[in-house]
């Protein structure tokens, strides 16, 4: 069953070493930057029967040292151009996900026409925060005007959680990265960090106010669903207004799309679908993803196994009977659908 694959990633050479360069031999905490190749990622692509991968790069992103702005916004038009010139030389099989220099405003401006009247990218992912400064906050509200715009696809992506330190010692502020536990952070607190900036989103009514930009949140909604009803209770405490639990529900319905990578089967599946209103509403609203390459690929077969079998039922199938065609629009219909492949 064919498959577009709307989470993973390219590591390609310039990158990787502007990567060893600023410090992210181990990013975010993981053992190595993992080795990846067009090549690598073409016979990934037969084996488990993708039609097209949507690349994209990952935490850290290309603003890759709080203290170098000049040098964010050559790495990420550096690597933008990278990943155009893989699909201009492959465009049957990829296309991709531009980078943004965030949290610098008037560049990322720049580089959202730039990435799409130049170099074609189909959307821009954005990690979940930006040296501390999360999607929603007011600071950024010109690149979320433009986005609108441009109906912008924003794929969202999590990175390692960062703090801006106050010093009063000089008046200045810095960045540091939070590391509660000694595990490499995709292990839970890229999940906390997505699901921080979506909620950011929610309550500082981004969504309401940019409503042409459409976004996949990763890792199968990562740890939204159990809490939305809390967000939306909170926010008639803060606001002093009624419960926004059931809008905040519509908007991640109609505006979200919410991609299958890393563990969603055989448990995390039947909260998104409970928050997205049941099984009808849900299956337009899945997209496949392999996060590949830092899920390898014997780990990536592995994984669609666990997702063939979530589906159809053979793991307690959150879809019953429906599976199969359910999986269908997941893995290839509903990309279609979103993108116009």
């Amino acid at each position: 069953m064919a498959k577009i694959d709307v989470h993973c990633h390219a590591v390609p050479p310039k990158y990787r070493q502007r990567l060893i360069e600023n410090g992210h031999q181990n990013p975010d905490g993981m053992p190595a930057i993992p080795p990846w190749s067009v090549e690598s990622h073409l016979s990934l692509m037969k084996a488990h029967k993708i039609s097209i991968s949507v690349l994209s790069i990952t935490s850290p992103g290309t603003f890759l040292s709080p203290d170098k702005p000049e040098e964010a916004v050559k790495i990420t038009r550096e690597t933008n151009e990278e990943l155009a010139s893989i699909c201009a030389a492959h465009p049957d099989s990829f296309k991709f996900f531009a980078s943004l220099p965030l949290p610098s405003v008037e560049d990322s401006l720049k580089e959202i026409d730039h990435a799409v009247d130049v170099l074609g990218a189909v959307g821009f992912a954005l990690m979940s925060n930006a040296h501390g400064i999360y999607l929603g906050d007011p600071s950024l509200e010109p690149v979320m005007a433009k986005l609108n715009d441009r109906n912008a696809i924003v794929f969202l992506h999590p990175t390692s959680c960062n703090l801006i330190v106050p010093d009063p010692s000089t008046g200045t502020s810095k960045v540091e990265v939070v590391n509660v536990l000694p595990y490499p952070r995709p292990t839970m607190e890229f999940m906390f960090d997505e699901t921080r900036t979506v909620a950011n989103l929610l309550l500082s009514s981004s969504l309401t106010k940019y409503p042409n930009i459409t976004f996949i949140m990763s890792h199968c909604g990562c740890t939204l669903p159990p809490i939305i009803d809390r967000i939306g209770a909170f926010d008639a405490i803060v606001h002093g207004r009624s419960d926004q639990s059931q809008s905040f529900k519509s908007l991640l319905q109609e505006r979200f799309f919410f991609d299958l990578a890393g563990v969603p089967f055989p448990d995390q599946i039947f909260g998104l679908v409970r928050m997205l209103g049941g099984r009808e509403k849900a299956r337009s609203r899945l997209l496949f993803g392999s996060d590949f390459p830092f899920t390898p690929g014997e780990a990536v077969k592995g994984l669609v196994a666990r997702m063939e079998n979530g589906f159809e039922g053979r793991e307690e199938g959150v879809f019953g009977v429906e599976g199969e065609s359910v999986r269908e629009e997941a893995w290839e219909g509903n990309a279609r659908k979103l993108f116009g492949f």
